[in-house]
């Protein structure tokens, strides 16, 4: 099997898993596995896999540049445009069924309540990494501008957490779990920084 192939096989296994949870929610939306409250459950798990998959997407570069592996860098792509898709089905899920697209009650709703409003905003920040996910955004951005763009997901990332925080208020242990993750991965980004600089550093000397 050709390296071509098995990226190939790899993208098609990941896009098929991705999109499990979303049949699963389906699924059990038809059947009434959803609870006593469906419209609340439905909306928990569009969040809380919309905060996996943007946790995921942030995996792959600290394993490439810490470890070597290029492999999951092939997903990265992928995996950050489904917690795209899972954040606008999240909150398409509250403005639709929840709201019932009361723009006057989805107003106070965010004004009032502090979960809200930084969830929204995590919403927000999630659009213009959405919109230069392309191979032809990074050339006409230019590399370094569109990494500096596509940190954003880091900002998305810890707003995501703060939202699911203030939402469950008292059991934190799912969004501590996330928290550890991010946290986690913010040292690794700052452990890579670092690395440069010293390399930087290191070429910049005179040789002796």
């Amino acid at each position: 099997m050709t390296p071509r192939t098995t990226t190939r096989l790899l993208r098609i296994a990941t896009f098929a898993a991705c999109l499990v949870p979303l049949a699963s929610l389906v699924a059990d939306a038809l059947t009434g596995g959803l609870g006593a409250n469906p419209i609340e459950a439905g909306m928990n798990r569009l969040g809380w896999w919309t905060l996996f998959f943007l946790t995921a997407a942030l995996v792959p570069t600290p394993l490439h540049e810490l470890l070597g592996w290029k492999w999951p860098v092939r997903l990265r792509r992928m995996l950050g445009l489904f917690a795209f898709a899972y954040a606008t089905t999240h909150f398409c899920w509250y403005v639709g069924l929840d709201k019932f697209f009361d723009v006057h009650d989805i107003a106070a709703d965010v004004a009032k309540r502090r979960f809200q409003a930084v969830g929204f905003v995590a919403y927000l920040t999630l659009w213009p990494l959405a919109l230069t996910s392309t191979a032809a955004a990074v050339r006409r951005l230019g590399f370094p501008r569109w990494k500096r763009i596509h940190r954003l997901a880091y900002v998305a990332a810890m707003l995501g957490v703060i939202h699911f925080v203030w939402r469950v208020k008292a059991d934190l242990r799912e969004p501590g779990l996330f928290a550890v993750a991010l946290a986690t991965l913010l040292l690794a980004r700052v452990a890579i920084w670092s690395s440069r600089r010293r390399a930087g550093a290191r070429r910049a000397l005179p040789a002796p």
